[in-house]
């Protein structure tokens, strides 16, 4: 049965911190760096509303709908986004991992390769999954690259599935990632991670 509880992930490169009321500021600054918040394809809380999204995330975490984390990048100690585990399905047992973003001073960095790794890792060797998902907006191409970079295949497209925050109806691109196939990913990310 998949249980979620607290945890903090760490590796040499990045630290995922239980999301907290504490995390606020340097989340702020983190979705400044680019103002992240008009972003159309996903969703980065605008400036002063940073803590209702973390009270948010927090009550879907009491609810058992989420287990939201902070990312913090080790290079230089600063908050780099945030990220979570979401729409658990403990008969599968299955995870999605989401709600994704950061600084843009930190995208196409190595924040999100660590992030992944150890997220995944988790999913599969201490949740017991048996797949790890992702979706995104079927306009966040640049999502679907990274996702696919992961080693994730693509299941297809859910039409007119979610509102956007401008209120718009998107299409969702739906990826997995099955245990099995993790060992073989793992192993390209952790060589592009030394890279």
């Amino acid at each position: 049965m998949l249980e979620l509880t607290s945890a903090t992930l760490e590796s040499e490169y990045v630290r995922l911190e239980p999301l907290g009321h504490d995390h606020v500021a340097g989340l702020e600054q983190a979705a400044a760096d680019g103002e992240l918040w008009n972003l159309r394809v996903t969703y980065v809380p605008p400036p002063g509303t940073m803590r209702a999204y973390v009270e948010k995330a927090l009550a879907m975490q009491a609810q058992g709908d989420a287990l939201p984390f902070a990312v913090r990048d080790l290079r230089d100690g600063a908050l780099a986004g945030s990220t979570r585990y979401y729409e658990f399905k403990a008969d599968v047992p299955r995870v999605l991992i989401g709600h994704t973003w950061y600084a843009a001073s930190r995208q196409r960095s190595h924040v999100n390769t660590a992030a992944k790794l150890l997220l995944v890792d988790h999913a599969f060797h201490v949740l017991g999954c048996a797949a790890v998902g992702w979706e995104t907006d079927i306009l966040n191409t640049r999502s679907q690259r990274a996702i696919e970079r992961l080693g994730a295949h693509c299941d297809g497209v859910l039409r007119a599935h979610k509102l956007r925050h401008d209120g718009s109806i998107r299409d969702s691109v739906e990826y997995s990632l099955l245990a099995e196939e993790w060992p073989a990913a793992r192993a390209v990310l952790l060589a592009r991670l030394r890279c």
